[in-house]
Order: structure tokens, then sequence, then C-alpha cells
């Protein structure tokens, strides 16, 4: 492209095609190039320096090297963001879904199979980094997963409907608050979902299993404290016969 001082620069400017929209400038009538979009929407809404910047782990090169140094060279602040968080790709039976392959897996198809909860069990049970292949006998798993995390929570609220572990965590039982460390432990480190879940599958056990009242209860309040309130799972304490159905072995 004309006006490049390297072949390996990047486009700040370019031409427009006919259809394409377009502002005049000292460089002729054209529109921004891809990378410097970006830069322009976060350092207008978000300022020249901001927190956390997400996206695919396929836009780490070029796209946010490239939105780097042009934002950090346009404002000579640095670091333009603090954390970067690369999610992974996401593949359908080892390759990468998309709409010309033809094998993408609709959020609102599975919705007609499984519950909401089902399927954000299934996506934090993988981390975010790396990829996700899809695979439907997991899914399956997930959904009886979420179920029993929503039993444990109706259990709890059976046996003490009023009672909640946000308002005090120092008071809860010692075997609870050890699962809440560890399950806050593990999102700490780059949110590794897929070790703090375990702790919250703990937790449901004990709520379903103990004789012991206060860590029945505090342990079946403290799956709807991390699950819903962190975590984002619904966690409503009537499940619907179809997730009935779901958790009952063929």
């Amino acid at each position: 492209m004309p006006g490049k001082r390297d072949p390996l620069d990047f486009v700040l400017w370019q031409p427009s095609a006919p259809d394409e929209p377009s502002w005049d400038s000292p460089w002729g009538r054209g529109r921004p190039g891809w990378h410097i979009e970006c830069s322009a929407m976060s350092t207008t809404y978000l300022g020249n320096r901001f927190e956390i910047h997400g996206g695919g782990a396929d836009l780490a090169f070029p796209h946010h090297e490239s939105e780097i140094a042009q934002s950090e060279g346009a404002s000579g602040e640095r670091p333009f963001v603090a954390w970067w968080m690369h999610a992974g790709m996401l593949s359908y039976q080892a390759e990468k879904m998309s709409k010309s392959l033809g094998n993408l897996v609709l959020v609102r198809d599975l919705l007609r199979t499984y519950s909401g909860d089902a399927i954000r069990h299934y996506i934090v049970s993988h981390h975010y980094r790396r990829e996700l292949d899809f695979d439907e006998a997991e899914l399956e798993a997930s959904a009886v997963e979420a179920l029993r995390l929503r039993q444990a929570c109706m259990l709890a609220e059976l046996a003490e409907p009023t009672a909640t572990t946000a308002a005090d965590p120092q008071a809860l039982h010692p075997v609870v608050a050890e699962h809440r460390a560890r399950f806050l432990a593990a999102l700490d480190e780059d949110l590794d979902t897929p070790a703090a879940l375990p702790e919250l599958h703990a937790l449901a056990a004990l709520a379903t299993a103990t004789d012991e009242r206060r860590l029945r209860i505090d342990a079946g309040w403290m799956v709807r404290e991390l699950g819903a309130r962190i975590l984002g799972l619904r966690l409503a304490t009537v499940p619907s016969l179809r997730e009935i159905g779901e958790a009952v072995p063929a």
C-alpha cells in the first residue's frame, strides 16, 4: 500500500472503497485503519490508560500489538493496558468454528435442550485462555453437575430461609471457610475457574450429605454466594422438569 515507510508498517488511514464510510482528512478522503479504530474507541471512553483489555487469542498479534504501539505513541503514556486477557478459540471436532465451515454451535440452539446454568458450568470448567473443543458429552455432564449445585442451594434455603453468608464470612464454619479460601485463591491465579469449580462441588456435597446442621447450611449458602455472585450461575431453587430429567440416569 502506498505511503508506508516500511513493509511491516500497519495502516493508520486508508482510501475507502465507494461503498464504505469515508471522511475528509489531510491525506485525502478515506477511513481509519483497523487497528486505529480500536485505539480511538478505547481512549475516547476509557482514557489513555486502563486496567483490562480483552479479546480472542487470534488478536494478540498483530492487532493488539499495533494498538499498543499507536496508543502509547500518540499519548506518550505507558502502559496502555495493565492486563491483557486473551480468550482461547472455540472449535468443533478439532476445527475452528466458523460460519464458512458451517460448524457453528449456537447458544440459542443449545438452550432448546440445556439450561443456561448447564452451558455456563460447561464453559467455566475450562480455562478461558485455552482452546475449547466443543463436546456435547461434557455439556451433558455439566447439566447434571449444575443441577446438583442447585439442589444444594435448595436444601440450605429450606433449612434456613433467611440465612446468608455474605454479611459475615468470618463466622463461617471452618470447613466452609477453607473451601471458600481455595475457591478465591484459584480465581486469583488468572481466573482459574477449572481449579475453583471443584471447591464449589465439594461445598455442594457437604450441603447434601453432612449431618451437621450448621455445616450443611453454611455450605449450601456458600454454593449460592460463589456460584451465583461470582461465576454467574442462576441457581434457581426450583428446577424445571427438563433439568430434573437431565439428572435422572437413563
